[in-house]
């Protein structure tokens, strides 16, 4: 029989290259069918003919279907625990619904009208079956995170790892996204949504094979089950209300989203309408993003973490992110050519800001196993709730922006295109920083990973 403490002290050893890597795919479906969510969701909609404001409420309807599944999820998985049930049952509801948020209008077939509402009313519906699987699956894996293990600094490398595989399965979309773009040829809606189903399927199946291996090389985490066994009490949501870190925690967290998010979707108008890019370049450009972002996450996985370490480095992405705002709110036309090299610091100021806020929830869970899953659902809420009318608001708001095309090359109209994509994400990036400044984080003394990705 092992004595309590022994054992205590085998959770606190850091984790091997494997435990990591398996948890790190884990979300790789997740990751895959956002990417193409929040980049391609507002374009393909808009391309197949409905209005701006229409593509608004089907992306909105998606997004408050995510947050109340969360909180749902989140309270049913501190109660009952079983994270990957929890993890293969939303896994499956996304790729099962996914294809029809991009595979045309279902209703409008079976009804044989193609009227603006019944397109917005089916589209809508799809996109929050979507989410409620989607929420699912992020909720149980996020907050299996603390049940895997006891020592912080694996709990940032596991959240590193995640964020590294985020970028594997945002470039996968864009290397999916440039091959379609070049082979599948577009001229007509329906032509269009070819292009996009096609997109939707491949990602669907890259997403689900990752899935599979990450059921079959991870664990139920052993933590929740000997909660369960000891009988622990269940933390009450008011002990985090209480707390004034959770909500330092959750405001960065949140503004952290809306940066990652609001950038990601406005990204593809403002390199072809305001910059006047070359088609490819809808995908070249987020590619470039993303591929800087996994070099970073693979190298923010070496790090000893502490409290100050996390600060700092979330206070560079941050300031980092203010940088490029600038740069992309006065870019002229006749210089589009630096977006390229935006992208790379954009790529770096994500990563920074993305492994970091994450590491700070395992920070404000610490041992408070039996709450876990509600602060990583809250959250999540919080952040689905806010960037869903952060983005119904912004595109709402498109149609009254002027046509472009007639101006001069050296013109840098301030565009709502610009705006969304630098300034949005730049006061929201300041405004996390200057939170994080203000917290007063306590981790323990952490031990590095014993097998580091890059080992």
């Amino acid at each position: 029989m092992i004595h309590p403490s022994e054992d205590d002290e085998s959770l606190t050893k850091p984790l091997g290259r494997c435990s990591v890597f398996y948890y790190g795919i884990g979300h790789m479906l997740n990751d895959i069918t956002s990417a193409c969510w929040f980049t391609y969701l507002l374009v393909f909609l808009t391309d197949i003919g409905l209005s701006p404001s229409d593509a608004a409420v089907v992306m909105l309807s998606g997004q408050v279907a995510d947050g109340l599944t969360t909180i749902f999820a989140g309270e049913l998985i501190d109660r009952f625990g079983h994270f990957k049930v929890w993890h293969i049952a939303g896994s499956l509801l996304v790729a099962v619904s996914f294809s029809s948020v991009f595979g045309g209008c279902l209703p409008c077939k079976l009804i044989g009208s193609d009227s603006a509402m019944l397109q917005t009313i089916g589209y809508s519906v799809f996109a929050a079956i979507f989410n409620v699987g989607w929420a699912a699956t992020q909720v149980s894996h996020m907050s299996m995170v603390n049940c895997i293990t006891l020592n912080s600094t694996s709990r940032v490398v596991l959240a590193s790892c995640r964020n590294a595989f985020t970028m594997v399965a945002n470039l996968s979309l864009y290397a999916v996204a440039f091959v379609v773009f070049n082979i599948v040829g577009a001229g007509t809606p329906a032509a269009v949504e070819n292009q996009y189903r096609w997109i939707a399927y491949i990602s669907i199946f890259i997403g689900s094979c990752f899935v599979v291996a990450f059921a079959i090389g991870t664990r139920e985490p052993r933590l929740k089950l000997e909660a369960h066994v000891k009988g622990y009490v269940r933390i009450s949501w008011m002990h985090w209300f209480k707390k004034i870190l959770y909500h330092q925690v959750a405001l960065v967290y949140v503004l952290t989203r809306l940066v990652t998010n609001v950038s990601q979707a406005f990204l593809a108008f403002y390199v072809i309408n305001d910059l006047q890019m070359s088609l490819s370049s809808k995908a070249l450009v987020p590619a470039i993003i993303f591929v800087c972002s996994f070099i970073v996450s693979i190298l923010l996985q070496e790090i000893k973490w502490t409290s100050q370490r996390l600060k700092g480095f979330y206070t560079a992405g941050g300031l980092l992110w203010v940088l490029c705002g600038i740069g992309i709110l006065l870019l002229p036309r006749n210089m589009n050519a630096y977006m390229y090299v935006l992208s790379i610091f954009i790529g770096i100021a994500n990563a920074l800001i993305m492994v970091t806020g994450v590491g700070m929830q395992s920070v404000l869970v610490g041992r408070d196993l039996n709450g876990c899953a509600f602060v990583y659902g809250s959250l999540s809420f919080m952040d689905k709730m806010i960037c869903g009318v952060a983005l119904f608001i912004l595109e709402s708001y498109q149609r009254s922006t002027p046509e472009l095309h007639n101006c001069s090359l050296s013109y840098h109209f301030f565009s709502l295109n610009r705006y969304a994509l630098g300034f949005v994400p730049a006061v929201c990036a300041l405004l996390g920083v200057i939170v994080t400044c203000s917290m007063n984080l306590q981790t323990p003394i952490l031990v590095p990973l014993e097998e580091p990705l890059l080992g």
